[in-house]
């Protein structure tokens, strides 16, 4: 249902293409405009590559490559020439797109950000990812939640990134704030594509949603990405996936935010995001409405422990080979040396 990639639209289709871009060595800041460069070429190609495209989407580091380098001299800003050319190469080719940038924060580390920019240009998704990869990640935790927009052709659209993606919350999160399609872009190597594949589909199927999903491809000379770009229809069911591991192919789908609509609107067995909310309808009159879990309630109330907490290892990134943090989260390092 996929529309031969995107070959065939049909009225109520968004084409989607997700970029298996080369991973990058990025080292130096003229290595940055380098790969802004590269990038704002690879727009161009998915406008040629498919008229009828209406999104591009690149993976999670993208931009600045797998190093985790918190250098100043190599991070962006919302407002830096890096974003500007994202913008421009959208205005150009009329197409909506997708990027990863490693945002600057005075107050703190780095953000992993995501942005979405509209066909005329414009910034219309801002997204800082809320969970990064721990241990090995040193970026902020994201403090703006999961935004969702009136995408492209109508579609409503969500941005989670990579391992945001293993938290069924975050899928949850963005259906209930009525996203059709939730894109998650990631950097994840070889040894995640198993886990990778499975919650694509779980976050696609127990929210009744399109998951389009890309990680960046090939090797640095240290990492591998995988490049395992997917689109996953609402009933899980994979509609598109890039198998070869191919640097720099765009793959491509047309996905249908009218028929997740209708499934969401009709479905009555596993329409699991409604059910959530009104557990046991056949049996009480709109179903219980209650919260049953504990960990939501203790996470809500800021008191979140598993019940093996004290028997825990891994709870900073020193084992990475990074400095134990002395911040608490919403302290600045100027307020935290205070």
């Amino acid at each position: 249902m996929n529309g031969l990639g995107g070959l065939n639209r049909s009225p109520n289709g968004v084409v989607v293409g997700l970029v298996q871009l080369q991973l990058p060595g990025i080292r130096t800041p003229a290595d940055i405009v380098a790969q802004t460069d590269k990038i704002v070429a690879m727009v161009g190609k998915a406008r040629r590559n498919s008229p009828n495209l209406d999104l591009v989407v690149f993976p999670e580091y993208a931009l600045h490559g797998l190093s985790m380098d918190c250098r100043d001299e190599i991070l962006c800003d919302l407002d830096g020439p890096e974003v500007a050319a994202f913008k421009a190469a959208c205005r150009e080719h009329k197409l909506w797109g997708c990027f990863s940038i490693m945002e600057r924060n005075p107050g703190g580390n780095p953000y992993n950000s995501g942005i979405v920019i509209d066909d005329a240009g414009d910034l219309k998704l801002y997204y800082r990812k809320l969970h990064p990869w721990v241990p090995v990640e040193p970026w902020e935790p994201g403090d703006l939640g999961i935004p969702v927009i009136d995408g492209p052709r109508g579609v409503k659209l969500a941005l989670i990134i990579c391992h945001d993606g293993m938290f069924p919350e975050m899928a949850r999160e963005a259906a209930y704030k009525g996203a059709e399609l939730m894109l998650r872009t990631a950097g994840y190597t070889a040894p995640i594509r198993e886990s990778w594949r499975f919650t694509n589909q779980s976050n696609a199927f127990c929210n009744l949603m399109v998951t389009a999903n890309v990680c960046m491809c090939g090797s640095d000379g240290t990492f591998d990405s995988m490049g395992e770009a997917m689109v996953v229809n609402f009933d899980g069911a994979i509609i598109a996936h890039g198998t070869t591991g191919r640097v720099d192919e765009i793959i491509t789908a047309e996905i249908r935010p009218d028929l997740v609509r209708e499934a969401r609107a009709h479905w009555g067995v596993e329409n699991n995001i409604y059910q959530l909310g009104h557990r046991g309808f056949s049996a009480v009159k709109g179903g219980a409405g209650d919260c049953p879990y504990t960990y939501m309630h203790d996470l809500a109330a800021g008191t979140y422990k598993l019940p093996w907490e004290d028997s825990v290892r891994v709870t900073d990134g020193t084992t990475c080979g990074l400095p134990a943090p002395t911040r608490r989260y919403g302290e600045t390092f100027k307020q935290a040396a205070e």
